[in-house]
């Protein structure tokens, strides 16, 4: 019989915390629901694995809940991928490759990946309080070159910026980063769905994002603590993470891994996909309205962060199909007619042929056809 060895339970110091068989646990708080990173093992990439021409635009791109952002127009671009390359005990990062390189990285330009936390998720923290809370972000990076980058967190609801940094020592090596964070106790995080805090990581910094310094306490300008822009200066060079969590406490503990199931339908609170595999999949069952409209209600997966606006189609009208007695190509593609957080009705329309209250299915004609909504931070 295998013997669980526990120590410093009796109690922990400041700093400390249980371990069993070598492994570090909260002093405080549940053992499970730690982590307030969605999809920190980079697992779920509802979007597609790759994308190239990163750069230009503020966008999510590959892995769910990890958004790439620019300003000022920088000239750097990337290939992003979810990769298979990850540290033991992972299966995937985030990997960001220079396919144009900034040799000359303006004092205005900032290049970064973030992650928004809904601000609901995070009353625990007490911010806004003398007790607000310390939190520790921890996680996996590999960069081909050995620098220092720069690492923001951001009060969303007017709470300032908390600008530091963590270093690369050795290329073409995964390492382990602990930063920690003090609790801001001048600004609550409002009880809502919208954007509590967001953990932002440099990819390309200019003079007037780095302070030069890391920062001790929550201030008012946006600016990382230090950053080199060596990195993004040769074509080829490679930055990639994995294993992102950040935890109530000044003590880092083992990556909270969750399923795959769980993480997807994390994930799918802000954004949802449907992709079509072969040829005539089904969207959903609907209903004619005259001869050239088609209604189909579709229940989401799990109730969404708010309604979507928008729906997100190929573009192409030729992609998408009614069944009524005959098919029918869409001479548009679809949009929203009505939806909630629960659900949405699709109008599908056609340029004759349909009959009036007649049932009918909704398909995609072959496997570039997809529909998808966000509801993203």
């Amino acid at each position: 019989m295998s013997t669980i060895k526990v120590t410093n339970i009796n109690p922990p110091t400041a700093g400390q915390a249980v371990n069993l068989n070598g492994l570090a646990y909260p002093t405080a708080g549940p053992l499970s629901n730690r982590n307030l990173i969605i999809n920190g093992a980079m697992q779920v990439a509802q979007r597609g694995t790759s994308t190239t021409g990163v750069g230009t635009e503020i966008a999510y791109n590959t892995v769910d809940r990890w958004r790439f952002a620019d300003a000022s127009d920088p000239s750097a671009r990337y290939t992003e991928t979810q990769s298979t390359d990850a540290p033991e005990g992972f299966s995937n990062s985030r990997k960001f490759e220079v396919t144009t390189a900034d040799t000359n990285v303006e004092a205005d330009e900032d290049q970064y990946t973030d992650h928004f936390i809904e601000a609901q998720n995070l009353q625990h923290l007490a911010y806004g309080t003398s007790n607000a809370k310390k939190i520790t972000l921890s996680f996996w990076v590999k960069s081909s070159v050995a620098q220092t980058f720069g690492c923001g967190l951001i009060h969303q609801d007017g709470g300032g910026n908390y600008g530091v940094s963590y270093t690369v020592n050795s290329a073409d090596t995964w390492e382990y980063k602990t930063l920690t964070f003090n609790g801001n106790t001048s600004t609550a995080i409002n009880n809502d769905n919208g954007r509590g805090l967001q953990i932002k990581f440099g990819l390309a910094a200019g003079s007037d994002q780095i302070a030069g310094s890391d920062a001790t306490a929550w201030g008012g300008t946006e600016t990382y603590g230090q950053h080199s822009n060596t990195w993004v200066g040769t074509v080829g060079n490679t930055w990639q993470i994995t294993g992102v969590q950040l935890e109530v406490g000044s003590v880092a503990t083992p990556f909270e891994h969750r399923s795959y199931g769980d993480e997807l339908a994390r994930c799918q609170r802000y954004y949802q996909r449907i992709q079509s595999t072969s040829t005539s999949d089904p969207v959903g069952i609907g209903y004619c309205e005259g001869s050239t409209e088609a209604k189909c209600m579709t229940d989401f997966k799990v109730t969404m962060r708010t309604s979507p606006t928008a729906l997100e189609t190929t573009g192409t009208a030729g992609d998408y199909e009614i069944r009524n007695k005959a098919n029918y190509t869409c001479n548009s593609a679809p949009v929203i007619n009505k939806a909630t957080a629960d659900c949405m009705t699709i109008q599908f329309n056609v340029s004759s042929g349909l009959t009036d209250g007649d049932a009918c299915q909704m398909r995609f004609v072959d496997t570039d056809g997809f529909l998808a909504w966000s509801a993203e931070l």
